[in-house]
């Protein structure tokens, strides 16, 4: 079941295929988690389909007919309410220019889409002037839709529960913390997999949950520490803000602040200085 299927979500009363001239946060907002509600029917209506269409790209990497019906929907949505911002998604590139830029992975995590793997979704953010000032990350197989925007906190919705704000753990030291690194080979790929075993050893308890959630576990307060290398703009702006608005510190693996380097590293913040001094280059 979708998250918030049956929830009418508008802006300032009105639907959001309307533009809306000089839009709010709070506007973009509220587009965003109407978007993805609607992405989520569409993910839901061919995920574990006998008929899906999958093909490989060039990077080798897997691709679904619903991972581009489902880019497609969300640059008409946006296209439609705010067509004077640019779109960057996974599937067809770039498009427009200006200070605004909308980023959407359709799919983040097409691999355990295709496989029946229910840790998938759909990332979406709002990037201002290079800053990533609004994300929504929907994952209606787990029936989790988590969101956030600058000033406006983090927040998260379980099927069949109330709203809930989030917040990133108070685990201060590493001796107490739980790691998710995800893919050990892209640890490997990046010269850095020394760093990592090094550091699993100094904590309490590592795993590899994996793709969007090993962040929203961060933002809620289940893991203290995650992170990974070889991502893309569309695999990180989403997930930026809504650790921040959760109290935590996300920077790429060496402390950026780019969405465009190619690593993130995501914590409750206390862990921060700690988690990269140990995974620094020697």
């Amino acid at each position: 079941m979708p998250i918030g299927k049956g929830r009418a979500v508008g802006i300032r009363g009105r639907r959001y295929a309307g533009t809306v001239t000089d839009p709010s946060l709070a506007d973009d907002l509220a587009l965003a988690l109407a978007i993805a509600g609607e992405a989520d029917l569409v993910a839901l209506d061919r995920y574990r389909a006998q008929d899906l269409d999958v093909q490989l790209k060039p990077d080798r990497t897997q691709v679904t007919d619903a991972d581009r019906r489902i880019e497609q929907l969300v640059r008409s949505r946006i296209e439609a309410a705010r067509p004077g911002d640019a779109v960057l998604g996974e599937e067809f590139g770039d498009a427009g220019a200006g200070s605004r830029r909308w980023i959407v992975d359709p799919i983040d995590g097409t691999s355990n889409f295709v496989r029946g793997v229910p840790n998938w979704g759909l990332l979406l953010a709002l990037v201002v002037d290079g800053v990533p000032q609004l994300g929504v990350v929907s994952a209606p197989a787990l029936e989790r839709r988590w969101w956030a925007a600058t000033g406006r906190g983090a927040w998260l919705r379980e099927e069949g529960r109330p709203d809930r704000r989030i917040s990133v753990s108070g685990v201060s030291e590493l001796a107490e913390a739980s790691l998710s690194y995800n893919s050990l080979k892209g640890w490997d790929d990046a010269g850095r997999l020394d760093r990592l075993v090094e550091l699993s050893r100094a904590v309490s308890r590592t795993r590899a949950y994996g793709d969007l959630w090993s962040y929203m576990l961060v933002a809620e307060g289940a893991v203290d520490v995650a992170g990974e290398f070889d991502l893309k703009p569309w695999d990180v702006a989403a997930i930026i803000p809504i650790v921040r608005e959760a109290g935590g510190i996300a920077t790429t693996v060496d402390g950026g602040e780019s969405i465009d380097e190619g690593s993130l590293l995501v914590s409750n913040g206390l862990l921060h200085a700690a988690v990269r001094d140990a995974l620094a280059t020697r």
